[in-house]
């Protein structure tokens, strides 16, 4: 099933352990959401990132937990990123951690893309599976289908 909407994002920069060195900026922050749509959850989590000197070349990692509804569902799970930046080319990996569901959540797998569109208005693409949650187009066919044979 693949659900999208709109989210919110604050970063707040949090004491580096390690210290960058040869030009290379390495930073740790916060992470909270607010997740609007079919996803209607908060997240925290923490982000590490290293920004090379070339311009456009930098690197993340990051672990967040998000606590909500998913369709209707509720529980937590856990997201984590893989991001990197290629001299401005951009391949960034979010997926939900194997087994990191809870509640009515739990059985949770996919992934999630992140869109940042005008005026830095931040939109999420999440694809995943729950077991015993049906396609909603999927559900209203079956029920036409059924409903043409009567």
């Amino acid at each position: 099933m693949q659900i999208s909407g709109k989210f919110n994002v604050a970063l707040n920069r949090l004491d580096n352990y390690a210290e960058g060195a040869d030009g290379m900026a390495l930073g740790r922050m916060s992470i909270d959401k607010e997740f609007f749509g079919e996803l209607a959850a908060i997240s925290k989590g923490e982000m590490l990132s290293a920004l090379t000197p070339t311009k456009g070349s930098a690197g993340y990692v990051a672990i967040e937990q998000v606590t909500g509804s998913l369709c209707g569902k509720s529980g937590s799970f856990v997201l984590q990123h893989f991001g990197l930046m290629d001299r401005g080319y951009d391949q960034l990996i979010l997926e939900v951690v194997p087994d990191s569901a809870t509640g009515e959540l739990e059985g949770l797998k996919g992934c999630m893309k992140i869109r940042i569109e005008e005026a830095e208005q931040h939109f999420y693409d999440f694809d995943f599976h729950l077991p015993g949650l049906t396609n909603l187009s999927e559900q209203d066919e079956a029920e036409a289908d059924q409903e043409a044979k009567a």
